[in-house]
């Protein structure tokens, strides 16, 4: 039924926004030129659409009626079958016993907390399906020192359909006492359980859980002091944390295999205990490699690799993708990856097909996700419009408790009262499904030759991903795209390799939404774009002037232009100005104009709805532009240094930043510092550091540390970032009485040599980043707060790296053990070195609470 709303709803848009192209494309001068005004408003006629429209009205009430008289129709035993199914059963004695590859560390931390003094009540281990949840437990179960341990253990695997009486029912059977349909009856199931645990050691083995109401309704059985542990076994995060109950309780989330564990994997499934001809084993650690460390996608692939011929030509094939190995091997686990894309929401199952538009091992930035998300316009619900940003963030992070995406890189450990990524991935297996059921319902096709623009079905898709971008530039190729698709693309993304000529644009794709094009190199700019009036998101990189006719695109919301990487003479600055009829894009959200600034004038209009500017100087920093993006949330500013300027010309217009009491995200970077005696003085009195930022990032400024006092003042920062000598000299005190809020700090590149930090100077740090300080050798700092739970350090001295081992040694002995050390250096074999306390093994209830500053839970 969803599938058909969203059908004949986007076939009636489609006509209502051909008709409105047409009409305002008819009313507009045809020729657009530099020297073209602005258009003027046109009027909209919409009686030639009053058929379309009645037709439109009609289909609707008639599936509402065919829906309502489902449900009337629909018997009972129908109802039930679709709520509840009795769970299966997995005996002990049934259980079969394969070698588990790779998470030893992981088995000994399950193990160690089911057997030592202090047991956990339950443990949930989430993951991605074929992560290897099932084969851990497994062989935790088979253990022969847990086994030991309990006097019963009993396995259930639960499923996405279960009856709560017959899991707990399963449970008894298995720990030896049975109950009949009349003992049921009498005293119910939950009290037989509840009077079995209380007199055995038992271990619970739920498996494949997808409701937290199992362990809710399990916990509700248990004695209040029970000798039993449970280890849960589930995709989804929610279901996880219901488990949690105590402090001693805890989550686990499965990682993925590494690169020496998959090939471990790979090679003990194809040659088994016969060893791997070394002719072999590079490409073989290549095709491990590819597998994206999922035991479940080794595993198919290696079965395939075993009944081939094991030649180096054939090997290298599947390692390249050449032939039909691991497309073989992600259709045949489709079957346990697509339940979990099946039981998603409605309102995330789009949200999760649209990350499939980005190619494989793609790193995509939250940000550009999100700004996608709100673009296309079909993802959000009309109530959420008005605080979108914050929906869709919500929506990812529910795709990623699911398991569908996991965050590459957390900026903000602590901002909006929950971690932030900054950039996420999804597993190719995840990709290579969500391509596969986009194509089938239309949501989007994927180019990658000129063969996948001949299909028949390309003519139905509402959006074109291109990954191989020389295909616009095949005459044959365009034309067939631009005749096929006119009448039903939304949005033309081209995500293939960056290509350094222009390609065309067609001005027949009018009803586009989205183009984004960054990964082309444009010389001109393409004045075709400005005839596609209903776009709201445009990419492009190029390094001209952007035309006065940019006004056109009316409904534009983010417009992105980055710039080419180009060497510039010394003292040329290259900032220009956006043109003035920039302030007549009242729908504007996002502003990142490479090396452009807003331009000052003397017209009454503003952009109210404009939050995030970026990629501009200083000079669009004066009262009169401020006042007019006065609803800024997000601002990056780029200082060019020049020699023998007054740098007041450049810092002076900072000023007039404090006034926007919104902006919560600054990022302010001297783009070619010059760090020498002569400290830059700063702009004002600090007047630059609005009182709500929660997010700062400063580069080579060149300030003394003696005006961090000042940035201490900003009560609501979370983040903190200091980059190339964006502060100097070689010490630094945090004094007790000018303590800072901030979560997170990072501090890269710079001259320190001494820090000390008093006690209760950072009370709410969470995530310390120490980067390139190769001066840095004292660090006086002891944390008196159980919140720290983790300290990177990167590239620097070994007496800051010894320093930062006795740090963590010292809170594990004040049973603060949450801290976990990372330690790396570039002059080692490049991977990452990491310390981990016993208890930072499971995460516990206090990592999973998010924290907001000034305010404990």
């Amino acid at each position: 039924m969803d599938a058909r709303i969203k059908d004949v709803v986007s076939q009636f848009e489609v006509k209502l926004e051909s008709h409105i192209s047409n009409q305002f494309l008819s009313q507009s001068n045809e020729s657009i030129n530099e020297d073209e005004s602005h258009p003027l408003l046109v009027s909209i006629d919409l009686q030639d659409l009053m058929q379309d429209f009645c037709s439109f009205i009609e289909m609707t009430k008639r599936m509402e009626e065919e829906y309502v008289n489902e449900l009337i129709n629909m018997t009972e035993e129908e109802a039930d079958d679709d709520e509840v199914v009795s769970s299966r059963i997995d005996f002990s004695g049934n259980m079969t016993h394969s070698k588990m590859v790779g998470f030893s560390d992981l088995f000994d931390l399950i193990k160690d907390g089911i057997t030592g003094d202090e047991r956990f009540r339950a443990l949930s281990i989430v993951g991605m399906a074929g992560i290897g949840k099932t084969t851990l437990v497994n062989e935790i179960f088979q253990d022969k020192l847990v086994a030991s341990q309990y006097d019963c253990r009993a396995w259930v695997k639960v499923g996405r359909k279960y009856l709560l009486h017959e899991i707990a029912r399963d449970i008894l059977a298995q720990v030896g006492h049975p109950v009949t349909d009349k003992e049921i009856a009498e005293k119910g199931v939950a009290f037989y359980l509840k009077d079995i645990l209380k007199k055995k050691r038992c271990l619970i083995i739920l498996d494949d859980v997808w409701d937290r109401s199992v362990w809710d309704y399990l916990r509700s059985s248990f004695p209040k002091d029970p000798n039993s542990q449970t280890l849960l076994t589930t995709r989804l995060q929610e279901v996880a944390l219901g488990a949690l109950n105590s402090y001693i309780d805890g989550i686990k989330e499965m990682r993925f295999l590494d690169k020496e564990e998959s090939w471990d994997l790979l090679r003990d499934k194809v040659f088994g205990e016969d060893s791997c001809p070394l002719k072999l084993e590079i490409v073989g650690k290549k095709i491990a490699e590819n597998c994206e460390g999922l035991p479940l996608l080794i595993v198919r692939v290696a079965g395939l690799l075993s009944k081939a011929e094991k030649t180096p030509e054939y090997w290298n094939e599947v390692a390249e993708k050449q032939n039909s190995v691991f497309v073989d091997a992600y259709d045949q686990i489709m079957e346990v990856l697509y339940p979990s894309y099946e039981y998603l929401p409605q309102h995330l199952k789009a949200c999760f097909l649209y990350m499939g538009v980005f190619p494989q091992n793609y790193e995509i930035p939250r940000s550009k996700l999100i700004n996608m998300w709100i673009a296309e316009g079909t993802f959000l619900e009309p109530s959420m419009l008005e605080k979108s940003e914050y929906h869709a963030i919500n929506y990812l992070n529910e795709l990623s408790s699911n398991s569908l995406a996991s965050s590459h890189r957390a900026t903000c450990w602590w901002l909006v009262g929950q971690e932030l990524m900054k950039s996420l991935r999804i597993h190719s297996a995840l990709g290579y499904m969500a391509t596969k059921i986009a194509k089938m319902t239309n949501f989007f096709h994927v180019l990658r030759s000129c063969s996948d623009g001949l299909e028949e079905d390309i003519k139905l898709q509402h959006r074109l991903c291109i990954h191989n971008n020389i295909l616009l530039g095949i005459k044959e190729f365009y034309k067939s795209v631009e005749n096929d698709c006119a009448s039903n693309v939304r949005s033309l993304l081209c995500f293939g390799p960056y290509y350094q000529y222009p390609v065309p644009v067609s001005a027949n794709l009018r009803l586009l939404r989205v183009l984004d094009a960054l990964n082309i190199r444009f010389y001109e700019f393409p004045l075709k774009v400005l005839k596609l009036v209903q776009l709201r998101y445009l990419a492009l990189t190029y390094n001209g002037n952007l035309p006065t006719s940019i006004s056109k695109l009316r409904s534009l919301q983010f417009l992105i232009i980055h710039r080419h990487v180009s060497i510039q003479s010394c003292g040329d600055l290259s900032y220009t100005y956006v043109p003035l009829e920039i302030w007549d894009m009242q729908e504007l959200k996002h502003i990142e104009v490479m090396g452009s600034n807003l331009p000052d004038s003397n017209c009454s209009l503003s952009l109210k709805k404009l939050s995030r500017l970026l990629g501009v100087s200083a000079y669009s920093c004066t009262k009169g532009v401020l006042e007019r993006i006065s609803n800024l949330k997000k601002l990056g500013i780029q200082i060019e240094l020049v020699p023998d300027e007054d740098s007041s010309k450049l810092y002076g217009p900072l000023n007039c930043i404090g006034t926007l009491n919104e902006l919560d995200s600054l990022k302010c970077v001297v783009l070619n510092p010059e760090m020498s005696c002569c400290v830059i003085p700063p702009p004002g009195p600090f007047s630059m550091f609005p009182p709500n930022l929660r997010k700062l990032t400063l580069s080579g400024l060149g300030y003394p540390w003696e005006y961090m006092s000042i940035i201490a003042k900003l009560e609501k920062l979370s983040v903190l970032k200091l980059q190339c000598y964006a502060f100097q000299g070689p010490h630094w005190e945090i004094k007790e009485d000018e303590p800072f809020c901030f979560g997170f700090l990072q501090i890269e590149d710079t001259d320190l040599a001494e820090w000390k930090v008093a006690p209760g100077g950072m009370p709410w740090i969470r995530k310390l980043s120490i980067k390139h300080c190769y001066n840095l050798e004292e660090l006086n700092w002891e944390p008196d707060n159980y919140m720290i739970s983790k300290i990177e350090v990167v590239d620097c001295n070994p007496s800051l790296v010894a320093r930062v081992n006795q740090i963590e040694a010292a809170q594990l002995a004040r049973q603060y053990p949450n801290l976990g050390v990372s330690l790396h250096s570039s002059w080692d074999d490049g991977k990452l070195k990491s310390t981990t306390t016993p208890v930072e093994r499971v995460r516990t209830f206090w990592d999973m609470v998010p924290l907001n500053s000034g305010n404990m839970i």
